[in-house]
């Protein structure tokens, strides 16, 4: 009571009697749900949000959302509420209420791992948010700027939200070969800018790959040399991206924002020289950016030449360290905010020569590519060699490292919709890709003896199937429709009292087979049940008719890959790599098939995402995903039954985004409103008799290929 007599009357003052009413009903309710500390908090709290909301009704909000959250977590209220003024500073009511969601959610009913991250003990409370601040994230804009970035010079550029790294959001671009790394949020932007900000960052990028050489080695330059040099080469290919794309300039310049004069420290006078490189307006007047420009336009005609870079920004760095400026390499950031790190412009190496300062920057540069290497990359940037060298759009590379049995690698993040929130959560789940056990080959051999008469008329059915893009043959003597050029050809022929030719028609036809699939198998604890009356567990069957359908594929040449999930946790969704699409069908894979076994849970939307990613660096004319389930969607840290059904659904939908056909095979007799409801009534096929999924699931396959 007395807590409210104190911060009622201002906020009357600021608001109205309505909100100093509101609040008293507020702290009554929260004494009851989570005690008269938390309410106590809340009244000191009052004064914080009036001050951040400026108005009733965002106040209002805002007490609405601290009563949701007493009901959620009451043992973290008090927590919350002593930080509302950070809060507040970064997030409005819809954002806070998505922040406060996440750590309740990712806390999977754990009272001490909400104290956790509402004390902002757990590091991941600062990493949300700052995700949420207000910027417009990546995830929203994702496919207007791949396109942009593919548009510019024709290529074929993986682009994807960079990873946390440290527990820090990155703050610039990063690129290597052929992708490209980019922040989540460019914290502190304003929405109106951060699309800009993205297309100039990509666009830069995109300038390196295209323009730029092998990469520089350190050899013995210093801290205050390697940035010189990563600021010249930034420079060169801006000049030679502009020569070819003149309206680049337009989107970078606005982004140079140093001014003449000022402070003489190494990161001002840097940022000087960038502007005076890219603008010829730009007049400084000190002489060593001065010096820069005229050394820099003194090599216009070896622009082409990346050796120039490291030779001007030498000669440059040179200079700056006798001018005796302050420069730390530990707090260098490239400035402006759309160019890239510098990292992918240099061969760190062996560097056990180095020594001194630029031991320190060269460290710092090996922690971060350690933490990059350690932390999953994101699926579309796993990509064999041989694969980037043959499709124009590269496939996800994939990890080969030397795995032991059931020891999962981390190979990727993946987010995952929260229909409570109506969004994504960035990062949210990872996959651990698993070798798998191997078991008795002769298993599958004498699954194929066994169904030697179903083996052949399946092969027969497929064999007639022709799924490819339509080739039009023209001036055919019969055809469905008239060849413009032949009746233009015969008429002329006709006129000049010439036979004319009688192939006058064309035909559309599909010659060969042009399709890639992925057969996705559930191998959850469930899928370890008998059947009745079959004498088999649902695994079983689901190994045999993988086996048949897996025989006939390889048999016609199908371009195909074989993969199982189960998952222990978002942390955990184990994905058993059986065969991979380059792999012949042989017995190495005979072994894979035979050593799968049921385990754990059933997070299928991850699992769906990562054999999408895979399916989408295949360049076929039809991609097809086929997943066969026995069971809804669960796992261990989820209560909600919809929460995983939402999940799935939305990954079904990112994928149909994607020209990627997405079918389902459910073994659970009950299941057809939640399979109905994750992949739509026409994308599933319900077996009620699970015996005879051998010889349905080829069918099926027949069908939709056909």
């Amino acid at each position: 009571m007395l807590a409210y007599l104190r911060a009622s009357p201002a906020l009357a003052a600021a608001f109205g009697p309505p909100s100093a009413r509101a609040l008293g009903q507020a702290m009554a309710g929260i004494a009851r749900d989570a005690g008269g500390p938390a309410a106590e908090a809340l009244a000191r709290a009052a004064a914080d949000a009036s001050r951040r909301l400026r108005s009733a009704e965002r106040f209002g909000a805002w007490l609405e959302i601290v009563e949701r959250l007493a009901g959620l977590a009451p043992e973290s209220l008090e927590a919350l509420l002593e930080r509302t003024e950070r809060l507040l500073e970064t997030l409005d009511s819809e954002n806070l209420l998505a922040w406060a969601l996440s750590g309740i959610r990712a806390a999977g009913g754990d009272p001490e791992r909400r104290r956790l991250f509402f004390r902002f003990d757990d590091p991941v409370a600062g990493r949300w948010l700052a995700r949420g601040g207000g910027s417009t994230p990546f995830s929203l804009l994702e496919r207007r700027l791949k396109i942009y970035v593919t548009a510019l010079w024709g290529q074929n550029l993986v682009v994807r939200a960079a990873g946390v790294t440290a527990g820090e959001l990155p703050r610039r671009t990063s690129f290597d070969e052929n992708f490209i790394r980019v922040p989540e949020v460019f914290p502190g932007v304003p929405d109106g800018q951060s699309a800009a900000l993205f297309r100039a960052a990509l666009a830069h990028a995109a300038a390196h790959l295209h323009f730029g050489g092998s990469r520089f080695p350190i050899g013995s330059l210093k801290p205050l040399q390697i940035a010189l040099v990563s600021l010249i080469e930034d420079a060169r290919v801006e000049q030679l991206a502009i020569d070819e794309l003149p309206g680049l300039k337009r989107l970078w310049l606005p982004f140079h924002e140093a001014a003449a004069g000022g402070a003489l420290t190494a990161p001002a006078l840097l940022a000087r020289l960038a502007r005076a490189l890219l603008d010829p307006t730009f007049v400084d007047g000190h002489a060593w950016v001065e010096k820069g420009r005229e050394m820099f336009l003194a090599e216009c005609a070896r622009w082409a030449d990346p050796a120039i870079s490291r030779a001007i920004g030498s000669l440059l760095g040179n200079d700056l360290g006798q001018m005796r400026v302050q420069f730390n390499p530990r707090t260098h950031v490239v400035e402006p905010a759309y160019r890239d790190d510098n990292l992918g412009l240099w061969d760190f190496g062996d560097q056990a020569e180095a020594t001194g300062e630029a031991e320190t920057i060269i460290q710092s540069a090996r922690i971060e590519q350690a933490q990059e290497r350690e932390a999953p990359p994101p699926e579309r940037e796993r990509q064999d060699p041989a694969q980037a060298a043959s499709h124009e759009s590269p496939a996800p590379r994939r990890l080969k490292p030397e795995v032991v049995e059931d020891v999962g690698i981390p190979v990727a993040h993946y987010a995952e919709w929260d229909y409570l929130i109506g969004r994504a959560r960035a990062d949210w789940t990872t996959v651990l890709e698993f070798a798998g056990r191997t078991g008795e080959p002769a298993m599958i051999d004498r699954i194929l003896e066994r169904q030697a008469r179903l083996v052949t008329r399946i092969e027969t059915l497929i064999r007639s199937a022709k799924v490819s893009r339509p080739v039009r043959l023209r001036r055919q003597a019969e055809g469905d429709t008239l060849d413009l050029d032949a009746c233009i050809a015969a008429e002329i022929d006709r006129r000049l009292g010439q036979a004319p030719d009688p192939g006058l028609y064309s035909v559309l036809i599909r010659r060969h087979r042009d399709l890639s699939s992925l057969v996705l198998l559930d191998i959850s604890q469930s899928t370890g049940d008998e059947v009745p009356g079959a004498g088999a567990s649902v695994l079983t069957l689901e190994r045999e008719a993988a086996t048949l359908i897996a025989h006939a594929m390889a048999k016609l040449g199908d371009n195909f890959a074989l993969r199982a999930f189960c998952s222990d946790g978002r942390a955990a969704v184990g994905y058993h790599l059986i065969k991979d699409f380059a792999e012949p069908f042989d017995r190495r894979i005979f072994s894979r098939l035979a050593g799968l076994e049921s385990r754990l849970s059933t997070r299928m939307g991850t699992a769906l995402r990562h054999a999408g990613a895979e399916l989408d660096g295949q360049r076929s004319h039809r991609r097809l995903l086929l997943i066969v389930t026995d069971g809804e969607p669960s796992d261990v840290d989820v209560g909600d039954h919809k929460y995983l059904v939402e999940d799935a659904r939305h990954a079904v939908l990112e994928l149909g985004h994607k020209g990627i056909d997405v079918f389902c095979v459910g073994l659970d007799s009950g299941g057809d409103n939640y399979l109905a409801r994750i992949f739509g009534r026409r994308s599933v096929l319900q077996i009620d008799r699970i015996e005879h999924l051998p010889e349905k699931l080829p069918m099926l396959y027949l069908r939709l290929t056909a």
